[in-house]
């Protein structure tokens, strides 16, 4: 049996191995992706790799006693820098607690993410500032804020922001949550309210196979999260989400369905969380150790790397400089 993000209906774009290799799945969104420039290629890879920096870092201050919690998103940035650079300015973001390089891209200063994990702030930053993006604030209660995110998403809709046909000026929202959290009845709320109101929202769920120490087998008995969306009457896409541009166009054409009032998405991301849920964990204790070594040779960011310095976009010089700013 191939790995669920292997299967022929995932959509992927770039092989485990930094082949470009699209999946029938993919087809539909491929001039998504010849459309970006070099720069923006670099632009993706520059976000994953300065997260990761900064998720080592943080977890280092957490270890020297400097922060009560750190969780970390080793192996998920593909998924997350996907999503964000498809959202446009106007549109809403309600992240849950691991989306560090979603807030960073959005105008949050990272430092507001340690001030919340410190506990110098109850929120972090100001959604309202035009600064942070219409980023708001982490939610720690699982699948909350889905229901913040598909009222907003409500409200467009009643006060006529969203589907006017204007790029420039059409919102929409963009909710992150995970596959444990997709247990939780909020989040069936959220979905049912969203469809039938036709909302212009996309649901991303980032499956990475754990709620921290329940396996994904033992969260659903259905064979995907993406099958879920139809009992809601939404699409339901999966996206190998170790591949930054399958998750790019997946996520920008759920959001231009969205702004054309054809209502919400659901996309799940299939990808893997490389270390613990939180510094309170310890994964070795449930993880077997070939599980963890298979999804590294996976890893999202050597895999674009690979596809890049094929396509003559990377460098080493290049790679040196990023290495210096950061």
């Amino acid at each position: 049996m191939p790995a669920p993000s292997e299967e022929p209906g995932v959509v992927r774009v770039i092989s485990a191995d930094g082949v470009l290799a699209p999946t029938p799945a993919a087809e539909p969104y491929i001039s998504i992706i010849d459309a970006l420039a070099d720069a923006e290629l670099e632009g993706f890879y520059r976000d994953m790799v300065v997260i990761r920096a900064f998720d080592r870092q943080a977890t280092n201050l957490q270890r020297q006693g400097q922060l009560a919690l750190w969780p970390p998103s080793f192996g998920q940035e593909a998924a997350q820098v996907g999503s964000a650079r498809a959202a446009r300015p106007q549109d809403h973001i309600f992240p849950s607690y691991r989306e560090h390089v979603v807030t960073r891209i959005r105008g949050v200063d990272p430092i507001d993410i340690i001030r919340v994990m410190r506990g110098l702030t109850h929120g972090g930053w100001d959604p309202t500032d035009p600064k942070n993006g219409n980023t708001h604030i982490y939610t720690l209660v699982l699948g909350s804020q889905t229901l913040h995110a598909t009222g907003l998403a409500m409200g467009l809709v009643l006060d006529g922001r969203s589907g006017t046909g204007d790029p420039e000026r059409d919102e929409a929202v963009i909710v992150y949550y995970g596959d444990g959290a997709s247990s939780q009845g909020d989040v069936h709320e959220a979905m049912v309210f969203a469809a039938s109101y036709r909302t212009p929202e996309v649901f991303f769920l980032q499956n990475n196979h754990w709620a921290i120490s329940v396996p994904v087998e033992k969260q659903t008995a259905s064979a995907t999260f993406a099958d879920k969306a139809i009992a809601y009457g939404m699409p339901g896409v999966r996206v190998d989400g170790n591949d930054v541009l399958a998750v790019y166009q997946a996520a920008k054409g759920a959001r231009e369905r969205a702004v054309e009032g054809k209502g919400p998405t659901l996309i799940e991301t299939v990808t893997f969380r490389q270390g613990p849920h939180s510094s309170s964990d310890d994964p070795k204790r449930y993880q077997a150790q070939s599980l963890f070594e298979a999804w590294q040779k996976k890893d999202p960011i050597e895999r674009f790397r690979i596809w890049l310095k094929a396509k003559k976009v990377w460098t080493q010089a290049w790679e040196d400089e990023l290495t210096k700013q950061i």
